[in-house]
């Protein structure tokens, strides 16, 4: 069965061309620079000239988990949360997903365990029922500095989905929360401490890191390379953070905190991962690096959703439209770039012979917002494919 899109910019690897695809058995088995090609009796789809992506790669989501919790102590059936997420997942343009899934419960915190598992279960479950839109993996985040991290991960880390694994280490003072005050900020603000809690909080913190960190960080290494999953850094500072994770075998630098550590991951050869919610608000809202700086200084190679799902091709027209890349460059930070990263061979380009995981995207001009008040283009999705079925 062949369907055909035409009419369509379709964003290859080195240009932009417009042309068709002929989708084939879920993958795609001809591109051609004619847009109204005759390509055998196949069906054919007027995509009016909209851009063409291959469907978008992300690498790191916890959105999952405010599914399921969409409220302080209100929890929703994992799997309908599940269900709800991937749709908007697949609305923003994703094909692949990995779901990252918080281990490790610290000072104050009811366990997490049993979350974490009921959310792993219900994305294999879901996966597996052919009821998601996006194809789901597991990214397991794991807070080192926590008494229970190795336990759960025992417990639910051999599963086949799951494709990736990130050191966390959350201790004000160090990494993401260097400026202590920012980490008031954040905690005040989003769990109402006081700054009597907080300070309390901040010292159960400090005994957590020094009991558990270091032993915990090198039995997850441990056990993610006897299972041949790949393993990212959280957050990293300094050099010396670097080299401990190059040692480790750390393959993706996430979020790192500095350009100095973004130096010392890419001469380690891992690639770096940024947030794309940074390229849009023009910055950390910890305080740290900007993306868009390490983007100029070459040390972008992948831009993750985070936490704003939208901003994955927000981001891409964002640093497309003000100059900053060409279209084909910034859709391979969003697909190619991590598909590479999660080892996923088989998809995240438009290529004869891959996955017909697809994107259009039409660009919409002329919005303007208060941090951009001249205007910014607004990527529109209007549909979207996995392995050649419409999905979105």
């Amino acid at each position: 069965m062949s369907h055909t899109l035409t009419n369509a910019r379709i964003v290859l690897e080195q240009e932009v061309v417009h042309g068709s695809v002929r989708i084939e058995s879920g993958r795609i088995a001809e591109i051609s620079a004619d847009p109204h090609p005759s390509l055998g009796s196949a069906s054919g789809e007027d995509l009016a000239e909209d851009y063409l992506l291959p469907g978008l790669v992300e690498l790191h989501t916890d959105q999952v988990e405010g599914h399921l919790q969409p409220r302080p102590k209100r929890f929703w059936d994992p799997i309908p949360a599940v269900i709800a997420h991937d749709a908007q997942m697949a609305s923003s343009g994703m094909t692949t997903v990995l779901d990252a899934l918080r281990i490790g419960s610290g000072p104050g915190e009811n366990r997490l365990a049993g979350r974490a598992r009921m959310l792993m279960d219900a994305v294999v479950h879901a996966a597996e029922a052919g009821l998601l839109r996006a194809d789901h993996y597991v990214h397991l985040r794991c807070e080192v500095a926590t008494p229970d991290v190795v336990e759960v991960f025992d417990d639910i880390g051999g599963h086949e989905r799951v494709r990736l694994i990130s050191l966390m280490d959350h201790t004000p003072g160090q990494r993401q929360y260097a400026d202590v005050e920012a980490f008031r900020t954040y905690m005040v603000g989003k769990h109402s401490f006081t700054n009597e809690q907080f300070d309390v909080h901040v010292a159960a913190l400090h005994g957590y890191s020094a009991q558990f960190s270091a032993d915990n960080r090198r039995l997850m290494v441990e056990r993610a390379t006897d299972r041949g999953i790949t393993i990212a850094a959280h957050d990293d500072a300094t050099q010396a953070h670097i080299d401990e994770s190059a040692a480790a075998g750390v393959r993706i630098s996430e979020f790192p905190t500095t350009i100095e550590a973004a130096r010392a991951a890419r001469a380690a050869g891992q690639l770096v991962v940024m947030g794309a919610p940074n390229i849009i608000r023009g910055g950390s809202h910890s305080g740290n690096v900007a993306a868009a700086d390490l983007l100029r200084l070459g040390l972008l190679d992948v831009l993750s959703s985070d936490y704003v799902p939208s901003s994955l091709l927000h981001a891409v027209f964002h640093l497309f439209h003000g100059g900053e890349v060409t279209l084909p460059q910034g859709v391979a930070l969003v697909s190619a770039n991590p598909a590479r990263a999660g080892g996923f061979d088989d998809r995240g380009v438009i290529a004869t012979g891959k996955r017909a995981d697809l994107v259009r995207v039409h660009a919409y001009e002329g919005a303007s917002a208060e941090q951009h008040p001249l205007g910014s283009v607004l990527p529109i999705v209007r549909g979207v494919w996995r392995e050649g079925t419409r999905v979105a």
